[in-house]
């Protein structure tokens, strides 16, 4: 077939001229997905300070909650710090009857079960 191709001119135009078709179209679809197109009337610089302000709020919200989980996680570290504190001046109290009790983190009085300022 090829041979028969090659030995006739019209069938070679025909062929070229297909061949031409084709790489042109497939280059201007190319050039087609690249075209970066301005719009004079506004309308995308609208959407695109309202995605900017939707994202800003999003991540505002989201620094919020970081802050409030990091003030929770301080305000839950410095009660334990402090139980830590209390118990090892509890132990080393001169005070004989003084014991820590866990349960209520505080350092009672065995006699009279009275919290102790060791």
């Amino acid at each position: 077939m090829i041979n028969t191709l090659t030995k006739k001119p019209m069938a070679r135009t025909i062929l070229f001229s297909l061949f031409l078709s084709l790489s042109v179209s497939s280059f201007s679809s190319i050039a087609a997905s690249t075209n970066v197109t301005i719009n004079g009337n506004g309308y995308d610089n609208v959407l695109d300070k309202e995605q900017a302000r939707q994202l800003k709020e999003d991540w505002d919200q989201k620094r919020e909650l970081r802050t409030q989980v990091n003030q929770r996680e301080k305000i839950e570290f410095n009660k334990v710090d402090k139980a830590i504190d209390e118990r090892d001046a509890c132990l080393k109290s001169a005070n004989v009857y003084a014991y820590w009790e866990p349960e209520t983190r505080r350092c009672l009085d065995s006699n009279t079960g009275r919290p102790v300022n060791p």
